[in-house]
């Protein structure tokens, strides 16, 4: 009889560490991934062009993950007195701003005015437009949870 109870707790005590081990790979799979910091000024930044309905002067670099996979971080950034034309993502956006002064407008909503370390919302599919005031560049640190993309609003013709 005492054979069998420690058979049982053995398979208990058992059980209970696969389990631990199972649950616990998720929270380790990324432990040796290099863990990373930037300034929008860091020099080791690549930047690239934006999609082409925005005009010239308008730069991306990807902070963190694959631009055509989920979950990506990058820095958006625009020079001062710049209009952001309308349109929407796919992905919702998460958003700090980091330099300037923006002004974002998203539809059927009042116009925000966004300073250094405000954080942003937008929803996904939500068209909107901005404006980077007169003075610093502004540069947005936006996480995406779908892949980054952007889709102009094009108005219809007359």
């Amino acid at each position: 009889m005492h054979i069998v109870r420690n058979i049982n707790a053995f398979k208990t005590i058992s059980s209970f560490f696969l389990v631990l081990t199972i649950v616990s790979i998720p929270f380790f799979a990324h432990a040796g991934e290099p863990a990373v910091s930037y300034t929008w000024e860091d020099k080791e930044l690549q930047w690239g062009p934006c999609p082409s309905f925005i005009p010239k002067g308008c730069e991306i670099a990807v902070l963190h993950g694959t631009p055509t996979e989920n979950n990506t971080d990058i820095f958006f950034k625009v020079p001062g007195n710049f209009e952001i034309p309308h349109h929407w993502h796919t992905s919702p956006e998460r958003m700090v701003l980091v330099s300037g002064t923006l002004e974002v407008t998203y539809d059927n909503q009042a116009t925000e005015t966004l300073k250094p370390g405000t954080y942003a919302y937008g929803p996904a599919r939500l068209p909107h437009t901005a404006f980077c005031q007169a003075g610093a560049p502004c540069v947005l640190m936006i996480a995406f949870e779908d892949p980054v993309d952007a889709f102009e609003v094009v108005k219809p013709a007359k």
